[in-house]
């Protein structure tokens, strides 16, 4: 019996569209606090809550509160109700999909990966990695948070995706389709998205008062290595985006995929303009959040779109049957 003769079970049986809404609504709510976790990195409002966790400043109810500590608490209360999310989401999956559904795998990473980063949270406030602290150990700290964030995004990317699906959505029912270039280009973007989280904290504990000053900050030998370490991002940013063109390209072969493929190339450009934005303006927190924010967006997308020229539906020539 060929490949092709393998019956694809459809998914109209068991896929809810509400679970697949939800499952969407839930990554971008994810994406919303990843950016109000910037926007407390960039104000300096980490410690607004003190070094306790998971209550702010030992209560639950804040009286009179500073700028810093409704910037902080705002970031914890929106955490918390991401994780409930997750929780609703693992359950309400695991009701609404069969066995063997890649969508079940997928989630579970999902709440892994996010009880991870409220780990790496917490240690970050207990241990005073907040805030003003310039300690190499924070710098460690910072990346090991957002490399799990953006695998965190992709888990959540990839449930909602694999809900999406018609055929091949089941275990046993896919195959692996070249996978090794669109994961060198996964890996790069992760690499360029960690070192430009690494950037961000350069800016906001050692910030510049000019274009010029910047510039001579970046190459200086007395300074931070931290500031020293900001070239590389964009450096690296433009190996990533050779990679991550492939996936363009290969996406833009089949017709199903055109689409996400013009959104990978669009926010790849985008990104890039953001950031020669992001070096003339110093740094702004406005189009730091907004930097981040592209930067989800491409990740998301490149998943996405990896996932379906990687992870194919067995006997699936054209792409069609997605």
């Amino acid at each position: 019996m060929t490949t092709s003769a393998i019956p694809f079970p459809t998914a109209e049986t068991h896929r809810s569209k509400s679970v697949q809404r939800f499952a969407w609504a839930v990554l971008l709510y994810n994406v919303a606090v990843i950016l109000w976790g910037a926007v407390v990195r960039a104000t300096g409002s980490g410690a607004g809550c003190g070094e306790h966790w998971p209550l702010c400043n030992g209560t639950v109810v804040q009286h009179h509160p500073a700028i810093a500590t409704l910037i902080e608490f705002t970031h914890r209360s929106m955490s918390g109700i991401a994780l409930v999310a997750i929780l609703g989401l693992v359950f309400w999956i695991f009701r609404a999909v069969p066995r063997r559904h890649l969508a079940r795998t997928a989630v579970v990473v999902s709440l892994i990966l996010t009880l991870n980063e409220a780990l790496l949270g917490a240690l970050l406030v207990l241990l005073g990695k907040v805030a003003h602290d310039q300690s190499l150990s924070r710098a460690v700290y910072l990346a090991l948070h957002f490399t799990n964030t953006l695998l965190m995004l992709a888990a959540l990317a990839l449930t909602a995706h694999f809900l999406s699906r018609t055929r091949g959505f089941m275990h046993g029912s896919v195959e692996w389709r070249s996978p090794a270039i669109a994961i060198t280009g996964l890996l790069a973007t992760l690499v360029v998205g960690v070192l430009g989280s690494l950037a961000a904290l350069g800016d906001t504990l050692y910030p510049a008062t000019s274009l010029r000053d910047a510039l001579m900050q970046d190459f200086s030998t007395h300074g931070s290595w931290l500031i020293r370490l900001r070239w590389v991002h964009p450096t690296l940013s433009l190996v990533a985006g050779a990679f991550l063109l492939w996936i363009v390209y290969a996406g833009l072969r089949i017709a199903s995929n055109r689409i996400l493929a013009f959104s990978v190339a669009g926010f790849l450009l985008f990104q890039y303009a953001l950031g020669v934005t992001d070096v003339l303006l110093l740094a702004r927190t406005w189009i730091q959040v907004l930097h981040l924010f592209g930067a989800d967006l491409l990740w998301i997308t490149v998943i996405v779109l990896s996932a379906r020229l990687c992870i194919r539906p067995i006997g699936c020539t054209e792409g069609i049957c997605l």
